[in-house]
């Protein structure tokens, strides 16, 4: 797969939805985030509509795949109601994650090799519907592996451990974590070299620079580390303030 000289932005907008269901009202809006995230320069949207509907909710995604310029990439458990949904949507990526109703965040990556056949049909159902299908994972040569054999077009590497890493302060670990994320990207590349490889998770403008910097990987969808940036310097800021931290190190 041939990559962009630096990983393009996915931009992921749950957390302006979070602000609004605070409250309770309609404002402020995610598809508002959106189109000031894609004029700021991001390359994608990325949301997340949940089971239990903490954020996003189902008017949201039909309201975002009629509204944004870029490609929507929409993140579902996989279960059947969600892939109903994505079906009727249509988004340009569908992006399969875990999914607990008790945490806080995504807490890891898919467990793939133990469900292969229940992601194949549902990868080939969504793919059927005109979508290309993501798996997020951690980065585990036994997952890439069983994302490959499923026929995912792509896998997003779960960069959790590595963000925590840094926030502990541990940086023999945040090293050990990084070679993790190269050696899966090379596995990946190795195995199949048309599966396209995303990452993200727990990324920000202080820890992003490293994870750009490794070859191969397409794009990285980063959420709460940038609506956080956005409460002191604004959204279209903290985009491209994002795209400069991803950029410096390359």
């Amino acid at each position: 797969m041939t990559t962009s000289k630096r990983p393009l932005l996915g931009v992921n907008i749950d957390h302006v939805a979070t602000l609004r269901q605070a409250r309770g009202v309609d404002y402020p809006c995610p598809v508002e985030a959106a189109r000031i995230c894609e004029q700021a320069g991001a390359d994608g949207i990325t949301l997340h509509l949940r089971e239990d509907r903490r954020h996003i909710q189902d008017h949201d995604v039909y309201a975002m795949a009629e509204a944004i310029t870029t490609r929507m990439n929409l993140e579902i458990a996989a279960t059947a109601e969600m892939v109903t949904i994505a079906c009727q949507v249509k988004p340009a990526w569908v992006c399969l994650v875990p999914e607990k109703r008790e945490e806080l965040t995504t807490e890891g990556g898919l467990e793939v090799a133990g469900q292969q056949k229940l992601l194949t049909d549902i990868i080939a159902q969504l793919q059927e519907a005109g979508s290309r299908v993501s798996l997020f994972i951690d980065p585990e040569p036994k997952q890439i592996a069983a994302a490959i054999a499923c026929g995912a077009d792509a896998i997003e590497l779960h960069t959790g451990a590595y963000a925590e890493a840094g926030l502990a302060n541990d940086l023999s670990q945040q090293q050990h974590e990084l070679a993790r994320i190269k050696a899966a990207v090379d596995f990946a590349q190795t195995e199949n070299s048309d599966l396209i490889v995303n990452a993200g998770h727990g990324l920000t403008r202080d820890n992003v620079g490293a994870i750009a910097q490794i070859a191969g990987i397409y794009e990285l969808n980063i959420g709460h580390a940038l609506i956080a940036d956005a409460v002191f310097m604004g959204l279209a800021e903290s985009v491209k303030a994002m795209r400069a931290a991803m950029r410096s190190s390359i």
